[in-house]
């Protein structure tokens, strides 16, 4: 037998600052059925409620996040669902909904439930950029509005939000949420 993560742990252990349980299967609760069922219904509720397709199910929702096309909000709720499970849905801020700058009135009912993100505008277009090169959609003018008008939208309804763009992950610690 050959411990291949024998030498690695020691590092983690000292970059995440917590010690490893050293048991197999921890990292996802196989050994915990409940949890594991939870995650997985998670992960479920996360796709069925995916850019804002269910809004009726909102009030199953632990969390609904909110921010521009492409600010990474469908990555973020399966993440959320398959380390913690949590009940993640999100919304997707388009321009009709900012035209009147009011809350859309699907998210009105569960505003306590909300969290925003946003992106910086350049980063935005380049990711919009490859999925419709060259439109008005990935234009650096269209995201530079699209996320100037999110933002005091988070503000005015005051609504939490984050910065995707600048997320490092080794600052991210479990038991944030």
């Amino acid at each position: 037998m050959i411990d291949i993560f024998g030498t690695f742990l020691n590092p983690l252990e000292q970059e995440l600052q917590s010690s490893s349980s050293y048991t197999v299967g921890k990292s996802h609760s196989i050994n915990n059925e409940g949890s594991y069922e939870r995650r997985i219904n998670a992960v479920n509720f996360a796709l069925d409620n995916d850019d804002g397709a269910r809004t009726r199910h909102y009030d199953e929702a632990d969390l609904i996040l909110v921010g521009a096309s492409r600010s990474g909000k469908t990555p973020t709720c399966l993440y959320l669902a398959l380390q913690y499970g949590v009940k993640a849905a999100n919304y997707p801020i388009t321009e009709e909904d900012l035209s009147d700058q009011l809350m859309p009135a699907a998210l009105k009912p569960h505003k306590e439930k909300i969290f925003g993100l946003t992106i910086e505008p350049e980063r935005l277009a380049t990711i919009r950029n490859e999925r419709r090169p060259n439109s008005r959609y990935s234009s650096i003018k269209q995201c530079m509005h699209e996320i100037e008008e999110i933002e005091l939208m988070y503000r005015r309804e005051r609504i939490p939000y984050l910065n995707t763009t600048l997320i490092r992950w080794k600052k991210f610690r479990p038991g944030l949420w």
